[in-house]
């Protein structure tokens, strides 16, 4: 497969600025692998997609406020600093992306917050955007999380060519979210609203909670047209014991297992036995999952719908078949569904 296969014309006006008012009320497109079909619903309907001893695998990461405005010292200059990951907590060291780039140098001095209450200095280049930052703060760890906190903004994609607004903070965030350690959301788990997860728990679907920290290198572009050449960022996954046991249970019972989301695709493939069972895991993963690929964990998958030549296009055309989900692609095109991050839903049985 080569990366001119996932081009396509995606009209400017299908990319969601917004999401629907209410969770569970975006729009689901339903393809079914058996019979070729495509069903226009509505993402509430997913419930009747489920019975009893179903599994739907849920990625409960939680997305930190992770995009920051500080000032150059000296100039003043306005520079936007992304967090990307901790690297160390006692030196109170980070990954971060800086931009504009060419005006941050080693030993430069950044400064945070109104009263400047803040400051970090840069120790190292990591890549063309990338530095390490030392940030100096008088107060202790926890209260140097907090500042973070307080500084920091819901990390929009770039896509969402908007300001933050409030709301953001609630909505770029799925309602099971715990573990905190994402700069990006799972897009396809926020379509679950409380009320449709207690209706599904109703109807004695279970779920299984595992997390990927989702990182920026999962909306990296592919630069390279031979597919098998293109190298995914790691991201740090968890898979619990239980939740591998109440997979496997479901498997075995010829049960559906659901993927919500590319993010858990990803993280349970990773992690497979030489059974084809899903083993409990606690490190790093940089699967890159692209056609053709044998799935060995889920049977149906719950995704968005994703801007052209992305991973995460190439992960649903491995699950759903190249063809059945490009066909779809241009369906959803004609329809108006609503892509990226907050834009509508795809269930692929």
């Amino acid at each position: 497969m080569k990366l001119s296969h996932f081009e396509f014309e995606l009209p400017e006006e299908l990319l969601a600025v917004y999401p629907a008012e209410h969770r569970d009320e975006s729009r689901l497109m339903v393809l079914n692998r058996a019979d070729g079909t495509i069903e226009h619903k509505q993402f509430k309907d997913v419930i009747n997609y489920f019975d009893e001893g179903d599994v739907m695998m849920l990625n409960n990461t939680k997305v930190f406020p992770a995009r920051m405005f500080g000032n150059k010292e000296k100039t003043g200059a306005r520079i936007e600093v992304f967090l990307l990951r901790e690297l160390n907590a006692e030196n109170r060291l980070w990954d971060v992306l800086v931009d504009p780039a060419r005006k941050i140098r080693i030993g430069n001095k950044l400064f945070f917050g109104e009263d400047d209450s803040l400051v970090a200095e840069v120790i190292d280049n990591t890549t063309s955007r990338g530095r390490t930052l030392r940030f100096l703060f008088d107060g202790s760890y926890e209260e140097f999380r907090a500042k973070l906190l307080e500084l920091g903004q819901t990390p929009l994609p770039k896509e969402i060519n908007r300001e933050v607004e409030p709301s953001d903070e609630e909505r770029y965030q799925t309602i099971f979210a715990k573990n905190e350690g994402a700069v990006a959301a799972p897009t396809a788990g926020l379509h679950f609203s409380k009320h449709l997860l207690k209706r599904l728990e109703i109807k004695g679907v279970d779920f299984a909670e595992m997390t990927l920290h989702v990182g920026l290198g999962t909306f990296s572009p592919v630069e390279v047209e031979d597919l098998s050449k293109h190298k995914m960022d790691s991201e740090q996954i968890i898979i619990p014991e239980a939740s591998a046991n109440m997979i496997n249970k479901a498997k075995k019972d010829k049960r559906r297992v659901c993927a919500v989301g590319t993010t858990v695709m990803r993280t349970v493939e990773s992690s497979v036995s030489s059974k084809q069972e899903l083993n409990a895991f606690e490190g790093w993963t940089n699967k890159f999952i692209f056609p053709p690929h044998d799935f060995s964990i889920a049977n149906a998958m719950i995704t968005n719908f994703h801007p052209p030549k992305s991973t995460l296009l190439m992960q649903a055309a491995a699950f759903g078949g190249y063809d059945f989900v490009m066909e779809a692609y241009k369906e959803a095109i004609k329809e108006g569904y609503k892509f990226s991050t907050y834009g509508d839903a795809m269930l692929i049985l």
